[in-house]
């Protein structure tokens, strides 16, 4: 299986800034405890014709959990309102360089839109070579936002469950060594420490360039899973903590080739905290 890459450059963005058909995303999320507004940041500087992507905006407001995937119809309606239509090209970003993304882009595929990017490197690179900025609100363009749910490209708590019982299948887990051996805490109160019996840990920190911001090449992208002990042709499902940087291990996979890797939604948040499921701790097995 081969696919395009996810990404674009930054100077590519620069180039097609009066695109009438690209829409940028701004997608920065702070994990919990972090101190930082994400939306106040982008007020104050964001890349030209941006908007601010709220990563808990965007969800469904019935569960309990963090930022669950809405249904299709609403997410049409609130990429509508921002004024993408299935003709436009999204290019997400964060200010991290790469963390919080790969969310947008993952929901976007999986609502069927495929003209969907990650600004390598994000606004950190951005910023670095001296790219044009500005702040205040952005007035949304037009455009309308038809969904096609792709459910493949998500997975349950049930399909989780069965997919331990199923060797082919892998869960991939992106939260730190810590968090996955149980060493470390959650940054979320009431949830059990450690992993699904198992599980790979590649922490998603570990694909991406400290420096720059950007993603590994492809050479050690492979090195970094194959080290963990994954097997590239099996069936993928990712996990982390709440849904965001197990979709960071997706595009990791999606520039290997992988198209088809599922992201348990609920991740952590659910697993640690529903009672009777398997829990695993220390390293992997």
């Amino acid at each position: 299986m081969t696919t395009r890459s996810a990404f674009v450059s930054t100077g590519w963005l620069a180039e097609h800034l009066s695109d009438p058909t690209l829409r940028i995303l701004d997608a920065t999320y702070f994990l919990p405890g972090v101190p930082r507004n994400a939306e106040a940041e982008f007020l104050e500087r964001h890349i030209p014709g941006a908007q601010f992507f709220d990563i808990d905006g965007h969800k469904d407001f019935e569960s309990d959990l963090p930022h669950m995937l809405p249904d299709p119809d609403s997410f049409a309606e609130a990429m509508t309102d921002m004024g993408i239509g299935n003709d436009c090209t999204v290019v997400c970003y964060d200010s991290h360089g790469l963390m919080s993304a790969a969310r947008p882009w993952w929901m976007f595929r999986t609502f069927g839109h495929d003209k969907v990017f990650v600004l390598d490197g994000g606004l950190k690179k951005w910023l670095a070579e001296g790219r044009p900025t500005e702040g205040g609100p952005v007035t949304p363009p037009t455009g309308r936002f038809h969904a096609r749910f792709r459910p493949e490209l998500v997975s349950d708590r049930d399909a989780v469950l069965t997919a331990l019982d199923m060797p082919a299948v892998q869960i991939i887990d992106a939260r730190s060594a810590g968090r996955f051996a149980a060493t470390e805490p959650e940054p979320r109160a009431g949830l059990a420490g450690g992993h699904m019996p198992g599980a790979r840990n590649v922490p998603s920190g570990t694909l991406v360039n400290p420096d720059t911001g950007e993603i590994l090449s492809k050479t050690d992208l492979t090195a970094r899973f194959i080290a963990a002990g994954v097997d590239l042709k099996r069936p993928i499902i990712t996990s982390c903590g709440s849904g965001v940087t197990a979709c960071l291990l997706a595009i990791g996979l999606y520039e290997l080739g992988r198209a088809d890797v599922s992201v348990y939604d609920g991740s952590w948040s659910e697993w640690g905290s529903y009672p009777g499921l398997p829990i695993a701790t220390g390293d992997a097995a």
